[in-house]
């Protein structure tokens, strides 16, 4: 055989090693394509279909200058005759890309055949842990969120599917309200009993505005209690803003001895108070506590034209007619 001759035995092997190959690729497309016939076919008849999810609404069930619990309702469809296990539901909560809580839970349920579910997911946000893990993050604040979700689902001809969702928003870092005592006006006075209005100043520290409901307190002067209550109360205190309340209070004068006159005196007397507020927010109801330690307050003494103030004549006379046994 002639030198010339092995090229051509060369090309002819070559070609055949190729021809196998397309051989090959073709029956593994046509073994391909008849699975995915079948599997369509078999969805068409039994009628399998892919569940699918969204986000129905997220709830603040409770939120307060500890925490905030979040409830996430997930709507699920299921088109499938057959009822499917939810396998795993994967979460995560970021806020600007940083991871603030992430959890799994397993075997979430079942969603009946033909049936739609909605799955409850409940997390619970801890100020403490964020703010100690990202110092920018301030009481008082609004943060944007972002909340993924993959679901996990068991399919009959499909096998186990991710279902990803995802939801944008807003959640507070609420700061309790500053308040003071800012004067007391008597409007009956008497050593048994007398009746006052307390004028206080709230200061609210946060980022969006509190609308007061109601309010409890419990005042304190001179280190005696001179009354405690829980009272309707209506006020918009906007955001980083401040309102005025009055509230009414009852107490016997003769309980305090010397702080008192040392109030008419213009000295001052010790006071604190403590209390919650309730009040609606944009993210829903909240209790927010109030409390003031060491606050000091007293009676005006002068009225706009130089005279005595009204107050203090009548706790003058008070302790006149008492120093005389009238």
């Amino acid at each position: 055989m002639s030198s010339s001759d092995k090229p051509e035995l060369v090309e002819r092997d070559v070609k055949d090693k190729v021809d196998d190959k397309e051989d090959n690729s073709g029956f593994i497309d046509k073994v391909k394509g008849f699975i995915h016939d079948i599997g369509e076919k078999i969805e068409e008849t039994i009628g399998f279909g892919k569940p699918t999810a969204d986000v129905a609404e997220i709830h603040l069930p409770c939120i307060n200058l500890e925490k905030a619990e979040i409830v996430v309702d997930v709507l699920i469809k299921n088109p499938n005759p057959v009822p499917i296990p939810l396998v795993d539901i994967d979460y995560l909560i970021e806020s600007d890309g940083r991871k603030l809580l992430s959890g799994l839970i397993p075997d979430a349920g079942t969603i009946h055949a033909h049936g739609e579910e909605t799955v409850k997911i409940p997390v619970t946000l801890i100020y403490d842990d964020i703010k100690s893990t990202y110092d920018d993050i301030k009481p008082g604040s609004i943060i944007p969120y972002r909340l993924k979700v993959d679901l996990i689902v068991d399919v009959p001809v499909f096998g186990r599917l991710t279902l990803p969702l995802e939801k944008t928003g807003e959640i507070p870092i609420p700061y309790k309200p500053d308040i003071d005592m800012e004067k007391i006006h008597f409007e009956r006075f008497s050593w048994e009993e007398t009746i006052a209005v307390l004028h206080l100043k709230l200061e609210n520290m946060n980022d969006f505005d509190l609308g007061l409901n109601a309010l409890d307190y419990e005042v304190w002067l001179s280190e005696v209690s001179i009354g405690s209550a829980e009272l309707e109360k209506s006020a918009k205190i906007g955001k980083n803003g401040i309102s005025y309340i009055e509230i009414p209070i009852s107490f016997r004068p003769k309980d305090f001895g010397s702080a008192l006159w040392d109030m008419i005196r213009g000295k001052g007397t010790g006071y604190s108070m403590k209390g919650h507020i309730n009040v609606d927010t944009p993210f829903g109801a909240m209790k927010l506590p109030i409390s003031k330690e060491g606050g000091t307050t007293r009676l005006k003494k002068n009225r706009e034209d130089g005279g005595d103030d009204d107050d203090e004549k009548k706790v003058r006379r008070m302790f006149e007619c008492k120093s005389k046994l009238c």
